[in-house]
């Protein structure tokens, strides 16, 4: 017996050596799924792959080889390098308009066309490739196509499908950028495409903190607004409702409201709440009810808990809270395309020159 147990003992032991001296698996760098972009040469789309595979045996990394290559980071890597750090922060991005302006790639409606299908969408089946030349959203994939992950495009679709611009978030002036960032990781978690951002002093600036949006406001449609009447006239004139979370004797529960309306939900200052000028402009005054012995929630949890009612509320009412129509998704499904990456833009704008010179007539 003794002799059998030092006998599987040392089979073990050899089992275990073999696995750590071989390294990650090479089946994992050959999956159909990790294909790499033709950008890359093959030397450096080589380095990228084996500095995200972890060094561990077999086993573990079979266990988790799905989450490998659903995760945005870990598949961004294989196609381009990290972006900077210091670029597109929460804080960077609310500084003027334009730094905002320049997330959203598709050519957006005017404003004397507010309506479509009965409710908002701001994006044309257009995106600019400069001197006239514009591509629609279904060329605009198909040019970026060959430069993503399918586990990329697919994320994508399944995001598009839950999005919805029937509700959007308003946060009105919020002096802390980590109360703005977690309003929006929430709003991008939760389907909601559409932020607006209130500024009361546009001169402060406070310290920003990447890693609690996590990149949500890359993949949000964000607009800044210098003023309370100028945002909510805008909102008004898209077909929306104001809804200003207010504690007061007329505030009706979230829990009473019916959220299949198109509604803007405004939620205001950590210290003073909603200002006297949002609560006049409004439409309807909101409350969450609370059972303790505070009588408010942290801004950024009150918003959480705001749009994930409002989810809850639509998905039993309408059955699902995405609501976009196969043309909408098609054309923000372009516009994620577009923002995937910095080079997506001009890929698009080199397959806008190839067909222009296809479809020129030679004389």
């Amino acid at each position: 017996m003794s002799a059998c147990k030092t006998l599987v003992r040392t089979s073990l032991s050899s089992i275990s050596s073999s696995l750590r001296a071989s390294g990650p698996p090479i089946p994992l760098l050959h999956s159909p799924s990790l294909r790499f972009s033709p950008l890359l040469s093959p030397n450096q789309g080589l380095r990228l792959a084996s500095y995200n595979v972890p060094s561990r045996p077999y086993a573990s990394i079979s266990t988790e080889a799905a989450d490998f290559t659903d995760e945005a980071q870990s598949t961004d890597s294989t196609l381009e390098p990290p972006e900077s750090p210091t670029q597109d922060t929460v804080e960077q991005l609310l500084k003027q308009k334009n730094d905002v302006g320049r997330l959203m790639k598709m050519e957006r409606s005017p404003e004397s066309a507010h309506q479509r299908c009965g409710r908002w969408f701001p994006y044309l089946d257009k995106f600019s490739c400069g001197e006239d030349a514009y591509l629609n959203s279904a060329e605009v994939l198909e040019a970026l196509d060959p430069y993503i992950l399918d586990v990329r495009k697919e994320r994508f679709r399944r995001v598009v499908k839950n999005r919805s611009y029937s509700v959007c978030l308003v946060v009105e002036g919020l002096g802390d950028f980590g109360n703005v960032s977690a309003a929006f990781r929430s709003a991008d978690a939760l389907g909601f495409q559409s932020v607006h951002v209130l500024s009361c002093d546009s001169s402060k600036r406070y310290r920003d903190n990447r890693h609690v949006s996590m990149g949500a406001e890359k993949w949000l449609d964000i607009e800044l607004w210098d003023s309370t009447p100028e945002c909510f006239e805008a909102l008004k004139s898209r077909g929306y409702r104001i809804a200003t979370t207010h504690v007061g004797m007329d505030a009706v529960s979230v829990y009473d409201m019916d959220w299949s309306c198109p509604t803007a939900i405004v939620v205001g200052n950590e210290n003073r709440g909603i200002s006297d000028e949002a609560l006049d402009l409004s439409d309807l005054h909101c409350s969450i009810p609370m059972k303790g012995m505070v009588d408010s929630f942290n801004v950024s949890v009150a918003a959480g808990i705001l749009m994930h009612h409002a989810v809850c509320d639509r998905t039993s009412r309408l059955g699902c809270h995405g609501d976009l129509t196969f043309e909408e998704s098609q054309i923000l499904l372009a516009e994620f395309s577009l923002r995937h990456s910095k080079s997506s833009m001009s890929i698009a704008h080199e397959y806008a020159k190839r067909r222009a010179a296809v479809l020129t007539p030679r004389i």
